[in-house]
């Protein structure tokens, strides 16, 4: 399975060889591949597929490769830009970054003996000739003003250069560089099985499963899956098990069934448009490869409710190269014994604190990926960091928003771990934000010429204390346990209320015009219809899953939970399916003198109280998770 002459294949055409003659050439030198997509991006991270016949691609190359293919508002997901009668979108190629090869496993061509290739070029969507739009445009523009505003806050703040080893002024900088990089975690099984929960729940809570020996299928596709990702170039650096799953087991026949497992990948760093790049293609090659051996794959942030979901981790740095050709950190302190970071680090992380509620909504917009941010599965609730318990003693506190990931003998290697992203989380657009509440934060930091003991007093700074830049009412840093070391009243006093709907999510945008304001780039970054045509497909999202899959999915719960015990009930088992009948009609059954959650539910969301409906959520989710316990607990107890 998977035998093919992967040296014959081609996996990549780098910036380096995007001239059209050289293109042709390479095309004509790989006749495995047979199309060619351009792969435009919209506000909701959607990427198009379309297939064009590569030697109609060849004989069109030159005015293809400078004005692009056409679409339309039918294609992409851009509400308030692209509507039905104003859908005018061209999607022109991106010539600095690397452009993938995708290849059909399942459709071998008998001519070369290889799978059927389709070469994807990632485009920016034009709307109407002029307009710039979707997520890739944003983080264009989101490097490009971070770089160009750097360069000038360091030729205005000279001083930071103290603080700073190996750069001595802004004049001895040619060129800014961000780094970034995902870890893909996600769950693989064999088709039709059914999760069981308490299986899954105490091989968690025994960590059975968590970096151990892979078996069978499962192995090999991860196995593969890391091989022909090197052939992309993306230098894997590691595949292994993650806390969740459960054992297969192995039929008469000898194969593995009822597989269970989360896996997760980690590749090598980029530039931040490349690494949101890969990500895309790793997660497309991880899915192809694993259908090829039976087992299906997803990347849901929470696919099995009371087990550990999946985290897709972002890491965010930032460095120079100088003109001298060094490569530069600009978070790392020069003195790494005595500072954690210097003044621009310390602000970079400040600002991702300080403006979180804004960028909050495009890390977590799906009911899904708020289901995984719950206290007790290593996923972040609060608006808290981690430094270590002193700059000399390192440490990794795994209960926190956004960590610092460091280490003395190698500065490169300092940057932030944004720990709430998901597989599904619009990686364009939280890189994007990030960067720009990071440049907040250093632009406040420098103009105040803060030093690193100053910026480090600031971060820790206690509930009530005044600050330069942070909020009086808030803590940032804990080295404790934050869902071990604190009540629930304590994490929401000191970080923040963590919004428990979508729509509570989406209230940042308006709860807090600063913080839109630093994450959008004043407006040059994230325009206000971008931010418009987010908010409207968020919303919109929400509404029609709550509504057409959620309210169902409840109702078909709430029928499974019926009646099972005879005459050998105790009164114990009476008494527990009193408690049951109680939730269910609570849940889902409408009297002449009382509504059911469900119907209050759906008649809010038809009437546009989105206030309603998202308390009305919250109150429904309780109920199902009672309902499920008590149940549970019922069934248990009968013969």
């Amino acid at each position: 399975m998977l035998e093919f002459d992967f040296e014959r294949m081609l996996f990549k055409i780098p910036p380096t060889k995007h001239d059209n003659r050289e293109i042709s050439q390479i095309l004509r030198e790989h006749p495995e591949v047979q199309f060619v997509s351009f792969v435009g991006l919209d506000i909701a991270g959607n990427d198009t597929d379309e297939r064009i016949p590569v030697k109609l691609f060849l004989d069109d190359i030159d005015d293809m490769l400078e004005h692009g293919v056409q679409t339309d508002g039918s294609s992409v997901h851009l509400p308030k830009i692209a509507e039905l009668n104003n859908a005018k979108v061209d999607m022109i190629p991106d010539k600095s970054v690397n452009w993938y090869v995708d290849y059909n496993f399942d459709n071998v061509s008998k001519k070369t003996g290889l799978p059927v290739g389709t070469l994807r070029i990632p485009a920016f969507l034009i709307h109407n000739d002029k307009a710039p739009v979707g997520a890739r445009v944003i983080l264009r523009d989101s490097i490009n003003k971070l770089k160009a505003d750097l360069m000038k806050l360091l030729s205005e703040n000279p001083y930071v250069f103290e603080y700073i080893d190996g750069i001595d002024s802004v004049d001895d900088i040619d060129e800014v560089l961000t780094t970034s990089a995902t870890e893909l975690e996600f769950w693989v099984r064999t088709p039709e099985d059914k999760a069981d929960k308490e299986q899954l729940t105490v091989s968690e809570e025994l960590k059975e499963q968590y970096w151990k020996r892979t078996y069978g299928p499962v192995r090999t596709a991860l196995e593969k899956s890391l091989q022909i990702l090197d052939y992309y170039g993306f230098n894997m650096e590691m595949g292994h098990k993650e806390v969740g799953g459960v054992k297969s087991k192995i039929t008469r026949t000898g194969d593995h069934d009822h597989i269970m497992e989360q896996l997760e990948i980690d590749w090598k760093y980029a530039d931040a448009m490349q690494a949101a790049d890969n990500e895309k293609m790793v997660k497309y090659v991880v899915r192809d490869v694993f259908n090829q051996f039976g087992l299906s794959t997803t990347f849901m942030a929470k696919p099995v409710e009371g087990v550990a979901g999946s985290g897709e981790h972002t890491h965010l740095g930032v460095s120079v190269r100088t003109k001298a050709g060094k490569v530069v950190n600009l978070f790392a302190a020069a003195n790494p014994r005595e500072d954690f970071l210097n003044p621009i680090g310390f602000g970079g992380l400040m600002g991702i604190l300080k403006n979180y509620e804004a960028i909050n909504p495009f890390v977590s917009p799906s009911v899904d990926a708020l289901n995984r941010l719950k206290p007790g599965f290593e996923a972040p609730v609060c608006i808290v960091t981690s430094l270590g318990i002193s700059a000399h003693e390192p440490s990794r506190n795994r209960t926190i928003l956004v960590g610092l990931v460091r280490d003395e003998r190698n500065p490169l290697a300092t940057r932030f771990e944004l720990r709430s992203p998901n597989p599904k989380s619009n990686t364009y657009l939280v890189i994007a934000g990030s960067y720009m509440a990071m440049l907040d934060g250093i632009r406040n930091a420098l103009e105040a010429k803060k030093t690193p003991k100053d910026l480090e007093k600031s971060i820790s700074k206690k509930l009530g204390e005044e600050d330069f830049y942070l909020e009086t009412d808030r803590e940032y840093r804990s080295e404790k346990d934050v869902f071990e070391d604190f009540t629930e009243e304590e994490r929401n006093s000191r970080f923040g209320h963590a919004p428990a709907t979508v729509w509570e999510n989406l209230q940042g945008f308006k709860l807090y015009p600063d913080k839109v304001r630093a994450v959008c780039g004043d407006g040059e970054v994230i325009q206000p219809i971008s931010l418009e045509s987010y908010t409207e497909y968020a919303l919109t999202q929400w509404k029609t899953e709550l509504y057409s899959r959620i309210i169902p999915s409840y109702m078909t719960t709430v029928r499974e939970c019926v009646k099972l015990h005879g005459e050998d009930a105790t009164d114990y088992d009476i008494l527990n399916w009193e408690r049951i009948k109680e939730l269910r009609f609570n849940i889902a059954k409408d009297s002449l003198s009382e509504k059911s959650l469900l119907t209050r539910v759906k008649e809010a969301l038809a009437a546009s109280d989105y206030e309603t409906a998202s308390k009305l959520q919250i109150e429904l989710q309780g109920k199902m998770a009672q309902l499920r316990i008590q149940y549970s607990k019922y069934r248990k107890n009968l013969f």
